[in-house]
């Protein structure tokens, strides 16, 4: 039966040696040196793979999501040089160029395609409604930014109307809200017609803040009142058509109680 004395000698036997923190400790100089070189060595590997190999330069510019611009256009005023380092394209600044220089860009996203292309992914602004200026149109897009003149009114987009007079309570909602702030109504009131009496708006007249109507190809008026509660009154206008169909004047600047008119 073993005794004390032989635990002991297994124990010593166990931990013969250097300790184990010494044993690496040896090698840590040496460890040292070599991990540094292979991180310059890396870190040179990369800066010229970005920099220096043609492999990352930029070859392409890709353009996506044009409607009314050409993809040339926007090439044209991202301004982003061929055969210079992919690494180098301040995306930034290119999309800040695209959105000052083309009003038409409603936003864009400048990205990166590694190993050698930039992709520019545009989009456009799109009309809900115009202003007859001189002959021409002025498209308005759904934040009320006028942002494109053009010869011809967009198909199906109705026509801004302001009748904004200087005398009288229409004079006192303009000192109030200001033409941007009713611009913006109108374009809220647009965005909430049903989709199909938009199909058949010719304009959208504002007066004042609560007196927007609607004029329909056919000749037809809508009474829209303020933008307040446009969902209400979209809802309240598409079931009086249908009961009401021969009726030429509605009004729903109280949707709870909507009228129609005339025959």
């Amino acid at each position: 039966m073993a005794g004390p004395t032989a635990e002991r000698g297994d124990r010593q036997q166990e931990s013969s040696g250097p300790p184990r923190s010494r044993r690496f400790g040896r090698l840590r100089p040496r460890t040292i040196v070599i991990l540094s070189l292979a991180v310059l060595l890396l870190n040179a590997g990369a800066l010229w793979m970005l920099y220096g190999s043609e492999w990352t330069y930029v070859k392409r510019v890709s353009v996506s999501g044009t409607r009314v611009l050409t993809p040339e256009e926007v090439r044209a005023v991202a301004a982003v040089r061929l055969g210079s380092p992919l690494i180098s394209v301040d995306t930034d600044a290119v999309a800040a160029r695209l959105r000052g220089e083309l009003s038409r860009i409603e936003s864009v996203d400048v990205e990166r395609a590694w190993p050698d292309e930039i992709e520019l992914k545009v989009v456009e602004r799109t009309p809900v409604m115009v202003e007859e200026k001189g002959g021409k149109f002025v498209e308005v897009d759904r934040y009320g930014v006028r942002f494109a003149t053009v010869s011809q009114a967009p198909k199906g987009v109705p026509v801004l109307e302001l009748s904004l007079s200087r005398s009288g309570s229409a004079a006192a909602s303009l000192r109030r809200f200001g033409e941007k702030r009713l611009v913006r109504e109108a374009v809220t009131v647009a965005a909430r017609i049903p989709a199909a009496v938009a199909r058949e708006t010719r304009a959208v007249k504002v007066r004042t803040y609560d007196d927007i109507s609607l004029e329909l190809n056919d000749g037809r008026t809508v009474a829209w009142g303020s933008s307040e509660h446009s969902p209400l009154k979209a809802r309240a206008l598409t079931a009086l058509m249908k009961a009401a169909p021969e009726a030429r004047h509605f009004d729903v600047r109280v949707p709870t109680a909507p009228a129609s008119s005339g025959s």
